[in-house]
């Protein structure tokens, strides 16, 4: 039985290392959370929460044409491209919660990661980003 198996994988080794891309592909989002890669989640209750003690920053990582179209109030717009060359602008809050959001949380994984290298410490995710915030209801400015 054996031989047959060595010979399955020999005839469709293709096919096999296409298994194991698509399975570590699907699994890496879970990997990088246990690995704090993307930093911490919070929701739309605990983000309000931080926002109305008047501390956090609120940074809108999408880009310009996205937030104009509709933005979480008081939030500040840095969009991803620009997250190195312009982390000057929010320093002062690199020792306060900074929730990052974009527009379903896909991207916000890049900037924490900037954020971090840029010193900051205290950074969160939106989980959901933009779209999570909407179907909460909550306010939106434009």
């Amino acid at each position: 039985m054996s031989a047959s198996l060595s010979d399955f994988l020999s005839q469709n080794l293709m096919l096999v290392a296409l298994f194991f891309v698509s399975g570590s592909m699907l699994l890496w989002p879970t990997f990088a959370k246990l690995l704090g890669a993307g930093g911490k989640e919070l929701g739309t209750l605990e983000t309000t929460r931080l926002m109305n003690s008047g501390t956090a920053l609120v940074l809108d990582i999408r880009d310009n044409a996205e937030f104009n179209n509709g933005r979480i109030p008081k939030s500040k717009n840095i969009p991803l491209a620009e997250i190195a060359s312009r982390h000057a602008e929010i320093s002062k809050f690199k020792d306060k919660p900074v929730i990052v959001t974009c527009g379903a949380n896909n991207r916000s994984p890049a900037a924490i990661r900037a954020l971090k290298a840029n010193g900051f410490t205290d950074v969160y995710s939106l989980q959901g980003g933009f779209s999570a915030w909407q179907q909460a209801s909550l306010p939106v400015e434009k």
